[in-house]
């Protein structure tokens, strides 16, 4: 069904991935009209390569403690918008509660993962750090060669290709529109606010709100003034998938390494990445980045090398100059971003949209939002309002 009995949409959100889905499917739920316009399939892009680890601690960097404390706050309500998504769409959205354990293999990285203890500590984080005879009874088929661990039980991880069904399902069984191979070409604009989208085919469609939802594909929607654009770049992550033929067990928490990480899915299938390249839109596999992953993985976790591999891949992360997301307001009455989240987008997806369909209702901002606001990037010397 592509239209709402012909009523033009409230609201129309570029690109399908997990964080336009979450947000059409909230402001769906707040009684908006949506349309989501995906260029190729629903979670087929960046969302389709992310490994779902939900790990605000894990991930926490001093540098970056306004993506923590995002983290922090969206990983806080994940159990839950996991439960309301299962009820709403009617599918299982993958979601594992397994924890973290980081991993030392050498006495260089044994001395960084303390420092990494010692930071999380400062910052008040639960973690505790294992002896490698404690982290093998936890996980038995680490190698014996383990030099020290860190336990960080709340970070936990979700499928997101099934996040993103469930979403998609979700989304359309509230009322709203998915509309899959629907390329938006640019944002129309009248009278110095928005007035709709055009599609790549000249469909013209009506809407007085657009939020970006489009990764690193954000920062190139024609029909902005420079002043209201985003400086986005892609950052490619490449990525394994492998499954276990003697089922699941080999491991049961997610294993970060210097270099990477293995994410299991608690069916005998795991991910493991990821590489972190500035290429520009390459998405291409290589080789070396391949055996890197597969021989840090098998250095960790021996019983790696049985394993089948499934899918080599490669994503683009959407990066911003300071690292942290651009969520809420544009520089143009009617405009609205939600991207920018990096290597976060499926864990801030849940707060992200409840951020942005605030301020699609036109609620009062929250203080949070300040500290990603869109507008914080406005070119020196030109002024955004």
């Amino acid at each position: 069904m592509h239209n709402h009995n012909g009523a033009s949409p409230d609201v129309v959100v570029i690109g399908g991935g997990v964080i336009g889905l979450t947000v059409a499917w909230r402001a769906a739920c707040a009684g908006l009209l949506v349309t989501v316009f995906e260029r190729g399939r629903p979670g087929g892009e960046t969302s389709h390569v992310a490994a779902g680890m939900l790990a605000p601690i894990s991930e926490a960097s001093p540098a970056e403690l306004v993506v923590l404390a995002l983290g922090l706050r969206s990983a806080a309500t994940y159990h839950e918008f996991v439960a309301e998504l299962a009820q709403a769409s009617g599918q299982d959205p993958g979601y594992l509660r397994c924890g973290t354990l980081a991993l030392a293999r050498d006495a260089d990285e044994a001395e960084a993962l303390e420092r990494e203890l010692e930071m999380r500590r400062g910052l008040e984080l639960e973690v505790r750090r294992l002896l490698p005879s404690a982290a093998r009874r936890m996980e038995p088929a680490l190698a014996p060669t383990i030099r020290l661990a860190l336990e960080v039980p709340d970070d936990h991880a979700v499928d997101p290709r099934r996040l993103t069904a469930a979403l998609a399902q979700a989304v359309e069984r509230a009322g709203g529109v998915v509309r899959a191979g629907a390329e938006v070409a640019e944002v129309k604009l009248e009278e110095e606010r928005v007035a709709g989208v055009v599609l790549c085919g000249g469909e013209r469609v009506l809407a007085r709100r657009v939020v970006v939802a489009a990764g690193p594909w954000s920062g190139q929607l024609a029909g902005l003034p420079p002043a209201a654009q985003l400086p986005i770049r892609p950052v490619k992550g490449q990525i394994l998938r492998l499954h276990d033929p003697a089922g699941p067990g080999l491991i049961r928490h997610i294993l970060r390494m210097a270099g990477g990480y293995i994410v299991p899915r608690g069916d005998g299938r795991y991910v493991l990445g990821a590489t972190m390249e500035e290429r520009g839109f390459d998405t291409t596999v290589t080789a070396g980045a391949v055996y890197e992953l597969l021989r840090d993985a098998i250095e960790l976790v021996p019983g790696f090398s049985e394993l089948q591999i499934d899918e080599c891949s490669a994503g683009l992360r959407p990066g911003t100059p300071d690292g942290a997301p651009a969520i809420g307001p544009g520089a143009v009455p009617g405009l609205h971003w939600a991207t920018g989240h990096h290597r976060n987008g499926v864990l801030l997806a849940p707060l992200t949209a409840e951020l942005v369909v605030s301020a699609l209702l036109g609620e009062s901002p929250s203080d949070e939002l300040a500290s990603v606001a869109p507008t914080r990037f406005a070119p020196a010397g030109v002024d955004a309002r």
